[in-house]
């Protein structure tokens, strides 16, 4: 049940993350502030396909 994904950094695009998550209990997507070692900083990252 429980899905692969990945989270993207929402400044510069790179797929910096992956993780899982059951898509019945949360169907929206997830969307985490995580460091991003391209922009060197804290910075969104929100689940892409």
């Amino acid at each position: 049940m429980r899905d692969i994904i990945q989270l993207a950094c929402s400044e510069c695009r790179n797929r910096n993350y992956s993780t899982t998550k059951n898509k019945k209990s949360t169907p929206d997507k997830l969307e985490f502030k995580k460091y991003c070692r391209f922009c060197r900083r804290h910075t969104m990252h929100k689940e892409i396909k």
